[in-house]
């Protein structure tokens, strides 16, 4: 299997970033590059800025120093160490090897790039609508439907994916600002069965019973009465990132996820988890259900 081992979304992120910024400046390609040029004043050490060397940068096809992540954002006139913290973060670790490459034998790079968007995220909201989702699945759970859904993987493969699954889950308890977490499951996904496996699933509700008190969680159910909403078109999540960088999508299916990353676009994912989130049961409600389940 190939593998790109730059994750190329932390790119993607950085440049978008970068062409939003240029714009609020008012600055052309054009008119950005001989800004960089006059402020370099003939320094040995600057590197020529072209238009199509910034084009390259802000569609992901080109690298960027840290350095020269701090000349652009003077230009731009961005003062909010903030930003600059973020955004010089992203450029030093876009070529970051993270823990998850040792399992480049199975986890493929478009869920490579979702496992590092989750690594850097400050926050995930996620409609689960059939299964429970990854980040509070238990070991067996996670074993039991990664291998309902990859047929043609081995045991051992199954076994491999299973523990990415629990290694993904170290951000919601890591000491350094834990992932902040918002998950709605659709009822339907709580009352689903393993054949002659009964405590699969009396385990998995236990562990959800267990988050739904951190502090860090927020946990909803979609009641199977429910009314029409926009959960119905599917499951998704939503990834939010501290500083200046843009929300993503993500959509899961058989051949790994996909990913919506305009801005409108993403917004439309934004507006529609309010809406489930108004029809879902309230936190205690919730919480009442799942024991009632187990």
């Amino acid at each position: 299997m190939s593998y790109q081992p730059v994750p190329t979304v932390r790119r993607r992120r950085l440049g978008s970033t970068l062409r939003k910024l240029r714009t609020e400046a008012g600055m052309t390609l054009d008119a950005a590059a001989d800004a960089l040029n006059a402020a370099a004043n003939g320094s040995s050490d600057a590197r020529r800025w072209t238009a199509p060397k910034l084009s390259r940068i802000e569609n992901a096809n080109a690298t960027i120093r840290t350095t020269e992540v701090e000349t652009l954002l003077r230009a731009y006139a961005v003062t909010d160490p903030g930003t600059r913290t973020a955004l010089e973060g992203l450029a030093k670790d876009a070529g970051k090897r993270g823990w998850w490459q040792t399992y480049r034998g199975v986890v493929g790079p478009a869920y490579a790039d979702y496992i590092s968007l989750e690594s850097d995220a400050e926050s995930v909201r996620d409609y689960a609508s059939l299964v429970v989702p990854g980040l509070l699945q238990t070991a067996d759970y996670a074993r039991e439907t990664i291998a309902a859904n990859a047929v043609a993987r081995t045991a051992s493969e199954v076994d491999a994916l299973a523990e990415v699954r629990l290694a993904r889950q170290a951000v919601l308890t890591r000491s350094c600002q834990p992932l902040r977490l918002w998950a709605v499951i659709h009822e339907a996904a709580l009352r689903r069965r393993f054949t002659g496996r009964r405590g699969i699933m009396t385990a998995q509700l236990k562990r959800l019973l267990d988050v739904a008190d951190w502090p860090t969680v927020t946990l909803q159910v979609m009641p199977i009465d429910a009314a029409p909403n926009p959960g119905d078109a599917g499951a998704f999540t939503l990834v939010a990132f501290p500083g200046p960088m843009p929300d993503v999508v993500t959509q899961e299916n058989l051949r790994g996820p996909t990913y919506v990353e305009g801005v409108d676009d993403v917004n439309v994912f934004a507006d529609a988890f309010g809406h489930i989130v108004d029809r879902a049961l309230s936190t205690d409600a919730t919480k009442a259900l799942i024991a009632g389940l187990v």
